[in-house]
C-alpha cells in the first residue's frame, strides 16, 4: 500500500498574505516538488505567529512552525522529507489555548476553495439531515441548543426563525451579516475566509427553516478575500445541486459601521442610504422588499451545522444555563497573542486576556477593554 503523502499547509487568510505567506508558499512549492502536498488553508487564529505552516504527516502526525520565511520553509521541506539528514528548523509551536472548536473547527485544516474538502468532514451532512425534516423540527433543534444571536444582540434564534416562519406570506428571505465594523474585530472575516461553506450551509438550513428561497451575504468590501471566497463557495455549491432551489448572492457594503444593524443593513441592501428605522415592525414581519426576513450574523450560521449534526444537547453542554455554546474573540491591540480564539461562554474577560493572550505587552497590567 503506498504511503500517504507529507502535506505541508501553509495558512493564506488576510493574517497570512499580510505577514508575507505568499512567498513562503512558492517556497515550499519550490522545495517539495511533487514529493509532497502544498495545501493553501485559511488562518487557524494565530495571527500573531503568521506565516504558519503545519505539517501533516502519515499517522496523522503534525507539526506547527510559526514566523515562517522562504529561507526557513525550505528547511522545514527539507527536515521533513529526509529527517535523517537535517536538524528541525526554528519555530516550532503549539495550538494556541483555548477551548473547544465548534465555530472554528474547520478553520486552518481545510482548503476554504476546495468544496471536497468541507464534504470529507462532514460538510453539507447537516443540510442533507434538515430536508428529510420538517421545518418545525429544525427549528425546534436549534432553539433546544439555546443559540442566541452572536452579532450583538443576543436574540434567541430558535425564536427569530420561529417568527419567520410563522408568517403566511409565501416570499421570505434569508440574509448573512458580515458586515463587520466594530474596532479591532475579524471574526466574520477571518470565518469566511478560512470556512465559507459552513457559513453557506448554516444559511441554507435557516432558509429551509423559514421557507425562504432567496438569500444573500451582506459583507463589507474591506473584505475582499471573504468575498472572493463566499463567492467561489456559492458556485461550487449550486454545481453539485446542494443549494436545490434556493439562490444566493453576495452583495457588498460600502464599509458604514452603521450597516451592522439590521434595519440600516436592509435599507442598503434595497439600495438606499444605511440608515437604522424604528421598530417594530421586526424585520421578520417586514423586513427585506416588505418581506419577513431573517438576518443572522456569520458567527450564529457557522454554528447552526454543528448543532445539527452533533445535536442541541451537545451545543447546549457548553456555556452558561443562558446562554449556551461557545463564543469567538478576536484579540488584537497591545497583548502577547493576538488572534483569534474560541471558548466557552461564562468565560471572563481576565481569562481570556492573561491565559489565552498572554497579557499585556511588556508586562503592563490589563486595565480596560
Amino acid at each position: 500500500m503506498k504511503k500517504p503523502p507529507v502535506e505541508f499547509r501553509i495558512g493564506l487568510g488576510s493574517c497570512g498574505v499580510a505577514s508575507g505567506g505568499e512567498p513562503v508558499r512558492a517556497a515550499l512549492e519550490q522545495a517539495a516538488g511533487n514529493r509532497a502536498t502544498v495545501k493553501t488553508v485559511g488562518c487557524n487564529g494565530m495571527c500573531h505567529r503568521e506565516p504558519l505552516v503545519e505539517v501533516v504527516e502519515p499517522g496523522s502526525r503534525s507539526t506547527l512552525y510559526s514566523n515562517v520565511t522562504p529561507e526557513t520553509a525550505h528547511q522545514i521541506v527539507r527536515h521533513h522529507l529526509r529527517p535523517r539528514w537535517h536538524q528541525a528548523p526554528p519555530g516550532a509551536s503549539g495550538r494556541q489555548p483555548g477551548g473547544v472548536r465548534i465555530v472554528l473547527e474547520n478553520c486552518g485544516e481545510i482548503d476554504p476553495l476546495n468544496i471536497d474538502d468541507y464534504l470529507a468532514r462532514g460538510g453539507y451532512q447537516a443540510l442533507a439531515k434538515c430536508r428529510d425534516l420538517p421545518p418545525e423540527d429544525v427549528i425546534a433543534a436549534i432553539t433546544n441548543s439555546g443559540l442566541r444571536g452572536r452579532g450583538g444582540a443576543g436574540f434567541p434564534t430558535g425564536i427569530k426563525w420561529k417568527l419567520a416562519s410563522a408568517s403566511a406570506d409565501p416570499v421570505k428571505y434569508v440574509i448573512c451579516n458580515g458586515d463587520e465594523g466594530d474596532p479591532g474585530a475579524f471574526m466574520d472575516r477571518l470565518v469566511l475566509e478560512s470556512d465559507p461553506h459552513r457559513v453557506l450551509e448554516g444559511l441554507a438550513i435557516a432558509a429551509h427553516a423559514v421557507g425562504a428561497t432567496q438569500g444573500y451575504f451582506y459583507i463589507r468590501a474591506e473584505y475582499p478575500l471573504a468575498v472572493r471566497h463566499t463567492r467561489a463557495a456559492i458556485v461550487q455549491a449550486a454545481e453539485r445541486g446542494l443549494l436545490g432551489a434556493l439562490h444566493l448572492e453576495v452583495r457588498e457594503g460600502a464599509g458604514a459601521f452603521v450597516c451592522g444593524e439590521e434595519t440600516a443593513l436592509i435599507q442598503s441592501l434595497e439600495g438606499k442610504r444605511g440608515m437604522p428605522k424604528l421598530r417594530p415592525p421586526y424585520p421578520v414581519e417586514r423586513g427585506f422588499r416588505g418581506k419577513p426576513t431573517v438576518i443572522n450574523n456569520v458567527e450564529t450560521l457557522a454554528c447552526v451545522p454543528w448543532i445539527l449534526r452533533h445535536g442541541a444537547e451537545a451545543f447546549a453542554a457548553f456555556g452558561t444555563r443562558t446562554s449556551r455554546g461557545t463564543k469567538v474573540f478576536a484579540l488584537a491591540g497591545k497583548i502577547n497573542r493576538g488572534g483569534l480564539v474560541e471558548v466557552p461562554m461564562g468565560i471572563t474577560i481576565r481569562e481570556v486576556v492573561e491565559e489565552i493572550g498572554g497579557g499585556i505587552k511588556q508586562g503592563r497590567e490589563f486595565k480596560a477593554v
